[in-house]
């Protein structure tokens, strides 16, 4: 399978891609590598997805837990630097909204819509994430969803 891009990157990937926390990281790690290295064209995360991987940076346990200053500079560096960041459009907020509605999507699985709303907008091929099922209605739109092996594994690096 040819790597399809735009590929765009869940939180679960950024996290464990950027702090060693034992197996999980293996994969998202060497995706990390790969697009520091130029390896992944156009690699693509949300807005939303920058914070949460502060949010859970600063608050794992504490052999792994980054001070936020620490969180922030990693994300300057590793997220800000080498993705593009995306947001919901303003136009496609109120829309997002009643399709939110229309799904009777509620609590915590309203996040996850969010980002594979902006993954949609931003005409992302793939996103790759280790919460596959999380974004399973992007199929679709045409759109794969991947674990961090499978696209690592496809990429051939």
């Amino acid at each position: 399978m040819a790597v399809l891009t735009p590929a765009f990157f869940d939180t679960s990937i950024l996290v464990a891609g950027l702090i060693e926390i034992g197996k999980a990281s293996e994969f998202p790690q060497r995706i990390m590598t790969a697009i520091a290295g130029g390896q992944v064209h156009r690699a693509l995360t949300a807005w939303h997805c920058c914070l949460e991987l502060y949010s859970v940076a600063t608050r794992l346990p504490e052999e792994f837990r980054l001070a936020p200053e620490d969180a922030v500079r990693l994300i300057e560096a590793e997220v800000l630097a080498r993705f593009e960041v995306r947001q919901l459009p303003e136009d496609a907020r109120e829309p997002f909204l009643k399709a939110l509605q229309h799904d009777r999507i509620a609590g915590g699985r309203v996040y996850d819509a969010h980002i594979a709303e902006i993954a949609r907008l931003a005409d992302a091929k793939v996103v790759v994430t280790d919460n596959r099922r999380h974004f399973s209605s992007l199929a679709r739109h045409d759109i794969r969803v991947l674990s961090a092996e499978e696209f690592a594994r496809a990429s051939r690096w």
